[in-house]
């Protein structure tokens, strides 16, 4: 069976993770995954990723990220634009997550970026998800 949208069932993959309070979690990979994972790392809400290289896709196994008494560092994380209803934003109407402690992920004309990274560089685009 085809999957429509692989950034949902990756985000959903994460968030299951997180909240069973596993060690990491297992992704197919594809460039926009590793792109939205190296947000995620350097935001500082997963401690990190490896890519796997199986001969095939390819795997990204996601190192999960907790504070001292095991709670999850994400505690939040929601998919925005979907196949059936694209959500864009310019760089003057870009969303703002938990009034800035959260971040929205962007695909832009220069690549895939945080809302911060975006207004920074005056650009608008395709709202992936939230993370906070």
């Amino acid at each position: 069976m085809q999957m429509s949208d692989v950034i949902a069932d990756m985000l959903t993959r994460i968030r299951n993770a997180s909240n069973a309070k596993h060690a990491t979690v297992d992704i197919p990979a594809s460039n926009m995954k590793k792109s939205i994972v190296d947000i995620l790392t350097a935001e500082g809400y997963v401690g990190g990723y490896e890519v796997i290289d199986d001969g095939k896709q390819g795997t990204i196994r996601v190192t999960l990220k907790y504070t001292g008494k095991k709670q999850q560092v994400i505690r939040g994380i929601r998919r925005v634009s979907k196949p059936g209803l694209r959500i864009y934003a310019g760089c003057d109407e870009m969303p703002r997550v938990m009034n800035g402690l959260g971040i929205a992920i962007v695909s832009t004309s220069k690549g895939i970026m945080t809302d911060k990274q975006a207004r920074r560089e005056k650009v608008g685009g395709e709202v992936i998800a939230f993370v906070w």
